[in-house]
């Protein structure tokens, strides 16, 4: 081999030594710069969902958080719930004092009427037998239906006595007596009659209990 060959064989194993190493530097720096790539776009995922983390804590944060204007209707609210509680109560409380007062009031009237039955009775009760078809005395019985027939609309109902077992709660024992004839306790005589208004005692019946 002339020297001229081996000149150019060893010009073209430099080339191609040359070649090869720029194609291996090639691939490093390819190689590098994907992992730089790929490094860059985890830095940018990672601080996406640090932002986004970020934004759901402030989120969470003003939800959890009352606004003022809330907390406001909210004692507004309450407020107005407590007074109407109070004010149905006190409606309430007015409501039966009224019908308290109502019935106190009925009650005294109806004691001071009591009276004229008492006296009704007691005149129509000494009447002759025969004078008592009189028009006259015919007129002063209808009256006295009328008024006890008012009475009785009213709510004033007497009191049962004569035969009735003696019941503190609606008989005052003014007479004592033993009669053998009758049971234990029983009221036997009544001296004035006795009312009750709704189920409330107007005035006792005045009686006589024997045993």
């Amino acid at each position: 081999m002339s020297q001229e060959d081996m000149v150019k064989e060893a010009v073209e194993e430099a080339k191609a030594k040359a070649t090869q190493t720029v194609e291996e530097e090639s691939e490093e720096v390819t190689e590098e710069a994907v992992e730089a790539d790929g490094s860059e776009e985890e830095i940018l995922e990672d601080e996406a969902l640090e932002e986004t983390e970020k934004s759901e804590k402030k989120l969470f944060g003003k939800k959890n958080k009352k606004d003022k204007k809330d907390e406001k209707i909210e004692e507004l609210t309450d407020r107005l719930t407590r007074q109407m509680a109070e004010f149905d109560n006190f409606r309430k409380r007015t409501d039966k004092e009224k019908k308290q007062m109502y019935e106190i009031g009925a009650k005294d009237i109806i004691d001071k009427i009591l009276p004229v039955v008492d006296n009704f009775e007691r005149g129509l009760a000494a009447v002759p037998e025969e004078e008592k078809s009189h028009p006259f005395m015919e007129g002063m019985d209808k009256i006295y239906k009328q008024l006890m027939t008012t009475l009785g609309e009213a709510g004033v109902k007497p009191i049962e006595a004569v035969g009735q077992e003696f019941n503190p709660d609606f008989h005052n024992a003014v007479m004592h007596v033993e009669d053998e004839e009758v049971g234990e306790n029983i009221v036997v005589e009544e001296f004035q009659k006795g009312y009750t208004y709704r189920d409330s005692v107007v005035r006792h019946s005045m009686v006589k209990v024997a045993n």
